[in-house]
């Protein structure tokens, strides 16, 4: 494992400090779990935040494995496809927004939440665009972090649709298999990451209703709370997937003043707004 002097003070809330030494782990796999639990990749090079992070995934019933550097997460994915990566943005040897671009590009289905102590917004934006499913700003909570990636992972398993819903959705030459995870635009099949499937899947399920940011994140990630950027982010990166002209969207478009609507390519178009949300649209709904 690289060894780094990790840096102070700690990152983390003063409600969740330290663990005692009854509960402290190293800093690297935990390899007494069987393989049927989540596995989580994290790399830091803080190993205060890991050492941390790894005791709350634990007690989760989820198996940790800390890395310091890309080049430890490009070693470690080698060997082992994990079912989340945690990946923080400054590293000694690689920027974590690269990573994630790096990442998305070859393993598509792996959840990544991005940790930061940047609190910039347009910081925010670029690890969401390279394709992170969710961005946590340090210092953070460990529970509510480990919340978070048990509802990615949640999002990410997710069964097939149930008995009152459509297996398969179908809008013109776009189709979406909610029981392979697969969505293809004519006979390109498409790389979404599972946030991305799931925001889909959940648009072309309700065609014609007009959704506000709040709402799908609370309908979509499962969050009572959030960055509506993260929505904003997501819905430009599939329109960049799914629509001729991404800034003159038909499919996807932007309510104004409240947020998105799926408009069904067979149904009359009405003038599509361009990417409004991206200029904050207004909720006019449930905050």
């Amino acid at each position: 494992m690289e060894t780094r002097q990790h840096r102070s003070p700690p990152l983390l809330g003063a409600y969740d400090c330290l663990t005692s030494a009854a509960h402290r782990f190293p800093s690297h796999t935990l390899s007494s779990y069987p393989r049927s639990v989540a596995s989580i990749l994290i790399v830091d090079d803080d190993l205060t935040v890991a050492e941390v992070l790894l005791s709350y995934l634990q007690r989760a019933g989820m198996r940790g494995t800390h890395v310091t550097t890309g080049a430890g997460m490009h070693r470690a994915l080698g060997a082992e496809i994990p079912d989340l990566l945690v990946l923080d943005v400054m590293l000694p040897d690689a920027d974590g927004v690269d990573l994630c671009a790096s990442v998305r590009a070859q393993h598509p289905g792996v959840p990544i939440i991005m940790l930061t102590a940047r609190t910039e917004e347009s910081d925010r934006i670029a690890g969401l665009t390279a394709g992170a499913d969710d961005y946590v700003v340090k210092p953070f909570s460990p529970r509510e972090l480990v919340l978070r990636i048990q509802s990615v992972l949640r999002r990410a398993n997710q069964a097939p649709a149930s008995s009152n819903e459509p297996e398969v959705l179908v809008d013109g030459d776009l189709t979406l298999d909610r029981n392979s995870h697969q969505a293809t635009l004519g006979t390109v099949a498409l790389t979404l990451t599972s946030r991305e499937f799931e925001l889909l899947a959940h648009l072309m399920a309700n065609p014609g209703h007009a959704f506000t940011r709040d709402e799908l994140l609370t309908e979509v990630w499962g969050w009572n709370y959030g960055d509506k950027s993260t929505v904003t982010v997501h819905v430009r990166r599939l329109r960049e997937k799914i629509e001729p002209d991404p800034g003159s969207p038909i499919r996807l478009t932007t309510v104004w003043g409240v947020g998105y609507r799926w408009d069904p390519v067979t149904a009359p178009q009405q003038p599509a707004a361009r990417d409004a949300a991206e200029a904050e649209p207004t909720s006019t709904a449930r905050s």
